[in-house]
């Protein structure tokens, strides 16, 4: 299959841009040569396994991804490209109303929802990593997601954005969906307020849920997505 993906890739596909590059591997955005649709493909070394799992995922708050396919180490990724602009791109010209806000949290917890029932953790929450497609919130970049195991210690590798990413990604404990749940109150509070809670946080109602996300000791934070979507959505008045 390897060889395989190798070879579709080389022939119906062509390169329009490198968009990342590490030691680990980098990401390209190709084109099909006869339909025109753009993908992302991923190398990288390492296992497959998370994306592997991800193709049996269909949500329209996360993006699709197409293939996943393994080699002695080697993973190869093709995946949905979101056509629109970043929270990052968006929050260089303005903030977000509390209403607005809330309702991209509330998209990305229904984009999370499958994605932790599966007992996958994104583990890298941020404004680069949400894009707005038509108005609605999509989730990319699972490079920094792991499949939690109940029986799991601490993370076996520091992955995740410094101010996003919960306590317990610094190898103090196995991260989990409330890892998720804490990034996402950071996320909330930024769309806002334009800064981490801990510098401003958003006042009202907006900054009690992201006080109860960003709890240190993560059993005092939402408990999972589905709870903070709730107290994310109803006919309450956001201020």
């Amino acid at each position: 299959m390897y060889a395989w993906l190798e070879q579709e890739i080389a022939q119906r596909f062509s390169p329009v841009q490198q968009l990342k590059r590490s030691p680990r591997g980098t990401v390209e955005l190709l084109r099909h040569k006869e339909t025109g649709h753009l993908v992302i493909c991923r190398r990288f070394s390492g296992s497959g396994e998370v994306y592997r799992q991800l193709r049996a995922l269909s949500s329209p708050h996360l993006a699709k991804v197409l293939e996943a396919v393994e080699q002695d180490g080697q993973v190869i990724v093709l995946e949905e490209y979101i056509h629109g602009d970043t929270l990052e791109s968006l929050l260089r010209k303005k903030l977000f109303s509390p209403r607005e806000a809330a309702e991209i949290a509330r998209q990305i917890c229904e984009g999370l929802y499958p994605l932790h029932t599966m007992g996958l953790v994104h583990r890298d929450i941020k404004p680069s990593n949400v894009v707005l497609r038509d108005g609605h919130a999509v989730l990319i970049d699972f490079d920094a997601a792991r499949i939690h195991r109940a029986d799991g210690g601490g993370d076996t590798q520091v992955l995740g954005t410094v101010g996003y990413a919960a306590p317990e990604q610094f190898g103090l404990s196995e991260s989990d969906a409330r890892s998720d749940i804490y990034a996402l109150g950071v996320l909330l509070n930024c769309l806002v307020t334009g800064a981490h809670p801990s510098v401003k946080l958003a006042g009202g109602r907006i900054g009690r849920i992201v006080t109860k996300c960003t709890m240190t000791e993560r059993g005092r934070r939402y408990s999972d997505v589905l709870r903070l979507r709730n107290a994310l959505q109803g006919g309450a008045v956001w201020t």
